[in-house]
């Protein structure tokens, strides 16, 4: 019978064959039949996570980390093929399992048994995690109690957000979703937040978080300013992950004086720089405020502006007052703002993106203004996962 050899693994996630076929959970170098069984190659490991596939909360635990940087690679090379775009694509900065330090999980309740986790492959289905191996120990280790506290608040058919992310403090819950009133409620809350140590335990109800327990103020130190961390505001996904992104941005920006730091977040590539004069804009004004508390309180040189860059970009004229451009916009990309930034001046420009695609499209923006896309570094902080995420160097 013949055989065909994976040859690479698409973007969600299938091998693809040398006949053309999508076969998913195969890794490159393995080998299938006509019937579709598959012999293992030398980079299909054994998923060491109980929960997978069925969990959506990885997709590649069947690929060595070889095959899992080469797809990476795959990714942005594919996306900028699509513009016509070529650079050095350097090897991907892989996190090492179970440093997730933010996550969102989902919570319900099934009877008298609570169910959180994250929902399945392609479907709504919850995943009770009895393991995991993306996050870190610590906020693994806090859902088993959360269970418990779930089951005393959580009404029935009804599903809930559970954030958590670990601050300066320890760990920050935020319960989305949930209403929690009276005083046996708010008692149960305080108990479990002082028992188990939280920086803050906050709820939504639907009009914003409130927090029920924060002895001390919340903060995520980011280059050594502690900022004031609103909660279930974003953060990146790992440690690893923040300071390869930070490495490549600094390499970009060098002793640039003058730097405008557009989707500017809580300040992780606004505080990056101490010596220099940073432009920090952002639209959330929760991230904002907080961003422009630090600075202050650091007397860092920094400029917050609460603005919608999408709405309202800062215009290339006022661009060619910086040595360097910092842009690090949502999944959709920042067209209207990289279309400014390609009429201006400013020598350099660190792109960091979350998906390649809208990387390509506002690249092609960027070398079509005179820019040219002199390298990517790719890192892979969502182990596991086909979520991509990259720095890149632009200069004129």
């Amino acid at each position: 019978m013949s055989l065909s050899t994976v040859l690479k693994v698409a973007g969600r996630g299938e091998g693809i064959t040398d006949d053309g076929r999508y076969i998913p959970f195969t890794a490159p170098g393995d080998q299938v039949d006509a019937h579709g069984a598959i012999t293992r190659g030398p980079h299909h490991q054994e998923p060491p996570c109980r929960h997978f596939p069925e969990c959506g909360g990885c997709q590649l635990q069947h690929l060595d980390d070889f095959a899992w940087s080469a797809f990476i690679v795959d990714r942005i090379t594919g996306a900028l093929a699509q513009h016509k775009l070529k650079t050095e694509i350097r090897p991907p900065l892989l996190s090492p399992p179970r440093t997730r330090r933010r996550a969102t999980l989902h919570a319900e309740r099934r009877g008298r048994q609570v169910l959180l986790g994250f929902t399945g492959q392609g479907s709504h289905t919850l995943i009770d995690l009895n393991e995991c191996h993306v996050l870190d120990p610590a906020l693994f280790a806090l859902l088993a109690p959360l269970r418990g506290l779930l089951a005393a608040l959580l009404p029935t058919s009804r599903r809930i957000n559970v954030h958590l992310a670990r601050a300066d403090q320890g760990i920050d819950v935020l319960l989305d979703g949930l209403e929690a009133e009276g005083l046996a409620a708010a008692e149960a809350i305080t108990a479990f937040a002082h028992r188990h140590q939280l920086a803050r335990f906050s709820m939504d109800e639907g009009l914003g978080p409130t927090a029920r327990w924060e002895p001390d103020p919340v903060t995520i130190t980011l280059g050594g300013v502690p900022v004031p961390f609103p909660p279930g505001n974003f953060l990146q996904a790992t440690p690893e992950g923040e300071a390869a992104l930070v490495a490549a941005v600094r390499e970009v920006v060098g002793d640039a004086g003058t730097v405008a730091d557009l989707f500017a977040g809580l300040g992780t590539f606004t505080f990056a720089f101490p010596k220099a004069k940073v432009y920090a804009a952002e639209a959330a004004r929760d991230s904002i405020l907080s961003l422009k508390a630090a600075a202050g309180s650091a007397r860092r040189m920094v400029f917050a502006d609460h603005r919608d860059l999408f709405r309202r970009p800062v215009t290339g004229t006022d661009l060619d007052k910086f040595d360097a451009v910092v842009i690090d916009p949502p999944r959709a990309g920042a067209r209207e703002q990289v279309a400014e930034i390609a009429k201006a001046r400013a020598p350099l420009v660190a792109h960091v993106s979350c998906n390649p695609n809208t990387f390509a499209r506002d690249a092609e923006i960027l070398c079509q203004g005179g820019y040219r896309l002199d390298w990517i570094q790719p890192v892979g902080q969502f182990r596991w996962s086909t979520h991509v995420e990259l720095a890149a160097r632009f200069s004129r």
